[in-house]
């Protein structure tokens, strides 16, 4: 008889999470089974062999699949699972598709990859060689390309695929959001003939079969996809591509919580390629020597890119809209006159954010969520962008029955009826969350890059990734729409959103006007995106976060506590305070702040009132060494390595 250790996917009240098992059979580490569990069955994976125990054993009822799972996902398994202190159980989960036990039919044939040409040339510059040597002779497990918006990066990562499939060697390909980066997906088809993509929008039955597939494929693989694509079963993993590494869409927020980044690099050799790194990760790949600059246009041209800020409180600049510059609204008439298009961006969707009354001050809230509702002009609604609920408009004061009620603010919805005003020969086109799924920017893209749409305005959908060639007028309605909000990692997303945004228009296909309104046109921030200057923003942002015992200098766990009432919500935070406190006192922790109970940012929602607490420690180890030391109620939420903590 055998026995082994296997990980079962339904949670239980045990200290160990693994349960011994028996069977005849001779198993290897990544077998996918089906063993009792009480009452029940349940399906788990082996993760290793056992000695005998001391106590009666049931045996596996079956073997669900002669392949096993590749050994390096069995590792990252137990490793997310010690990381980030989550359940094994839900690891297992994550890993194995859903409804992994029901018999599928073949696959129909709109899985097949139909742009595949065998002549498909992929030419590299000098650059795009030099980068290419140094990351295969960098010695580190995190490289990280740190390649400007147009450096063709994406032509690095084609040719780093060839050399890992004449080598034997899997790669996998992360992106943030699959409907995004549809551009980037059909350059890879052409070059590969079998190129696998994993994501969500797929249904129960295609992710299925397509996760099998690779399980039992024994030639090399590409696999692209989200963060979720890291656990495809490919052979003999050789490289991970982490495109547009910036992205907050790589941290998982459900349990099993975890950074995409973190897990890659324990799985393989992996490469980050950005414009605009995180802090965090360009402080440690530089002292590894583990960064490759990549800093010419993958096409040199002598077209140019003028940069011009607009100061939102100088009213001068506002002679013929509210919220669109004169400066800009000529340079839309220019490119419309040269048949060529302009961008709009703006990171808030709807007409206007706020709907308040100017007697007494009344704000509309969702009733569930205490939050500002937000006005859908088009639909004549409020809607609350949190949980979803719609509201009628209000005529009066609910308060004082004034009727002086004002919309304030504004969003992309707004700035289409301004625009459609100010040019209604135009063809207009908005990309945000509220866009039909039949007109979204990866459906339209190739009309869209055709110059069928001569105004585009959108959300931070439109800076991710994709390429307008006929863009010659850029505007950033307003540049420090995010910088105030009272978290750390604001100004680093403001200063990628902004940079990421003027790489659209900033790519050698034209000459490019770019304008950038703002209320704050001496905000620094605001002035590294506007020149482009990594260098100056890095060491700016560094000298806060060290100042202010952030990461990388050191390591944060967030804790929430979630009760029906306000009052239990404040008592219990407190009780964790002290807790906490008494923790560090007893076991003598050193180099640790604790941030006392507070409000969330969201502090109502569905569940109820929800208060935070901060930990910042210098040693990770103490952080789950405190953890360990909690009582896990339902009531209690834990993020090691928040990537924000709103």
């Amino acid at each position: 008889m055998n026995y082994y250790l296997i990980a079962p996917a339904k949670s239980f009240h045990q200290s160990e999470n693994l349960l011994t098992y028996e069977s005849e059979e001779k198993l290897q580490p990544g077998h996918i089974v089906e063993v009792p569990f009480g009452k029940q069955s349940a399906i788990g994976i082996v993760v290793r062999n056992s000695s005998r125990p001391d106590f009666a054993t049931k045996p596996i009822n079956k073997v669900l699949y002669e392949t096993p799972l590749p050994t390096h996902l069995v590792k990252a398994m137990l490793w997310l699972t010690d990381y980030y202190c989550c359940p094994l159980s839900s690891v297992v989960q994550a890993i194995l598709p859903r409804g992994i036990t029901k018999n599928r039919r073949s696959a129909p044939k709109s899985l097949e990859n139909n742009l595949y040409s065998p002549e498909s040339q992929n030419p590299l510059s000098e650059a795009q060689r030099r980068a290419i040597d140094e990351i295969e002779a960098n010695p580190a497990n995190t490289v990280l390309l740190h390649g400007i918006t147009g450096s063709g990066k994406t032509n690095i990562y084609i040719e780093l695929a060839k050399r890992q499939l004449d080598a034997g060697k899997s790669l996998i390909l992360l992106v943030p959001e699959i409907a995004l980066t549809s551009q980037l997906v059909q350059n890879f088809q052409q070059h590969f003939k079998d190129v696998v993509l994993l994501h969500s929008e797929q249904t129960e039955s295609i992710r299925h079969q397509l996760w099998q597939k690779t399980l039992e494929t024994a030639t090399p693989q590409i696999i692209i996809g989200p963060r979720s694509a890291l656990f495809a079963p490919v052979k003999e993993l050789g490289l991970i591509i982490i495109d547009e590494a910036h992205e907050p869409s790589y941290h998982q927020d459900q349990n099993p919580k975890y950074s995409a980044l973190r897990l890659a690099s324990q799985m393989s050799k992996t490469i980050l390629g950005t414009a605009t790194p995180l802090i965090a990760d360009y402080y440690i790949c530089k002292q590894h020597n583990a960064i490759i600059e990549l800093d010419e246009l993958a096409i040199k041209n002598d077209k140019t890119a003028s940069i011009k800020l607009i100061d939102f409180k100088d009213r001068a600049n506002f002679t013929r809209n509210r919220i669109i510059s004169t400066p800009l609204i000529d340079s839309i008439q220019q490119s419309l006159d040269d048949h060529q298009q302009s961008l709009i961006f703006h990171n808030r969707r709807g007409s206007a954010p706020l709907t308040v009354c100017d007697q007494c001050g009344w704000q509309a809230l969702c009733e569930h969520c205490l939050l500002p509702l937000v006005l859908h002009s088009d639909k004549y609604q409020l809607r609350c962008h949190t949980c979803g609920r719609n509201y009628p408009v209000p005529t009066s004061c609910p308060e004082c029955q004034n009727a002086s009620i004002h919309h304030k603010g504004f969003g992309t919805k707004l700035i289409e009826e301004e625009l459609t005003k100010l040019f209604p020969h135009a063809k207009i086109g908005r990309f945000d969350a509220d866009t039909a799924t039949d007109m979204q920017l990866d459906k339209v893209y190739s009309e869209v890059k055709a110059g069928a749409y001569d105004i585009l305005i959108g959300t931070q959908i439109l800076a991710k990734g994709f390429d307008f060639p006929n863009l010659s007028t850029l505007g950033i309605v307003q540049a420090d729409a995010g910088l105030n909000l009272p978290d750390f990692s604001s100004e680093e997303r403001s200063y990628q959103l902004i940079t990421q945004v003027i790489g659209r228009a900033n790519r050698g296909h034209q000459d490019s006007r770019i304008f950038i309104q703002t209320f704050q046109p001496e905000q620094e921030i605001i002035g590294y995106a506007s020149r482009a200057d990594y260098s100056g923003f890095y060491n700016y942002l560094l000298s806060k976060r060290q100042f202010a015992k952030l990461p990388p200098f050191t390591f944060l766990l967030k804790l929430s506590l979630c009760y029906k009432t306000e009052k239990a919500t404040v008592q219990n935070s407190q009780k964790l305070f002290k807790k906490i406190n008494q923790i560090i006192k007893t076991d003598k922790l050193k180099q640790i702040s604790i941030t006392p109970p507070m409000p969330s940012f969201h502090e109502r929602e569905r569940a109820g009132y929800t208060w935070q607490i901060v930990i910042k420690a210098k040693s990770r180890k103490d952080l789950i060494q405190i953890f360990d030391q909690l009582d896990k109620s339902s009531y209690m939420h834990y993020d090691f390595d928040p990537y924000t903590l709103l």
